[in-house]
């Protein structure tokens, strides 16, 4: 049988437990990143420069989506563009996690990581991507930031990019700077954007 001290609360718990007023708060934030995101969805769709990626990758409809356990916190995200195969991903993912930040990340794999690399890696070398973050591991589903994660991407990178089948570039907002999420989560779309259609300039080297 377990021990009644394993289950007893703290005086800190017992005054949550009893108020219902913070769980109706939190769910209200919750609410009201749904319609962040919904509102984002439509400003991503209206885009011009979608209309330049594969076909394929916009045929599904943006999807939002929540839940109440990633490392243990709340979350919600927004996959569009989403195009998941197996073995090929071209996404770019908006996400809201409690008590941590909002981030957007594209997420290549496969094809889609061979057709854009370059690409990437141009933007990266030029500074194109101010204060983005790139993987360090091939763990897809891995959100949160840290030195075996995720590094800040620097113009020497291009070697650490090409020895993967995934690529994952992410920007992050902290929760404190809620009131300009929306427009740093649409410039960072489209500057996602930007790097994968206007890859090169004429002045551009091709060898990278």
């Amino acid at each position: 049988m377990q021990s009644s001290a394993n289950v007893s609360l703290s005086a800190f718990e017992k005054e949550l437990v009893t108020d219902a007023n913070w769980i109706l708060t939190k769910n209200g934030i919750i609410q009201k990143v749904f319609i962040l995101f919904g509102d984002l969805s439509e400003s991503y769709k209206a885009d011009s420069l979608l209309k330049q990626l594969p076909d394929e990758v916009l045929k599904a409809a943006p999807k939002i989506s929540r839940g109440e356990n990633y490392e243990g916190l709340p979350y919600v995200m927004l996959d569009y563009p989403r195009c998941f195969f197996r073995d090929d991903v071209f996404a770019i993912r908006t996400f809201f996690w409690w008590g941590n930040y909002f981030s957007i990340t594209l997420h290549l794999k496969g094809k889609y990581k061979q057709q854009y690399e370059a690409c990437v890696t141009n933007a990266i070398k030029k500074n194109k991507l101010n204060n983005a973050w790139i993987n360090m591991t091939e763990d897809e589903w891995m959100h949160h930031f840290n030195s075996n994660n995720m590094k800040i991407a620097e113009p020497d990178d291009a070697k650490k990019i090409a020895s993967k089948n995934l690529l994952k570039l992410t920007c992050k907002l902290d929760l404190k700077d809620w009131d300009v999420a929306n427009d740093f989560l649409l410039k960072s779309f489209d500057e996602y954007l930007q790097v994968l259609i206007n890859c090169y300039s004429p002045n551009d080297e091709t060898n990278l």
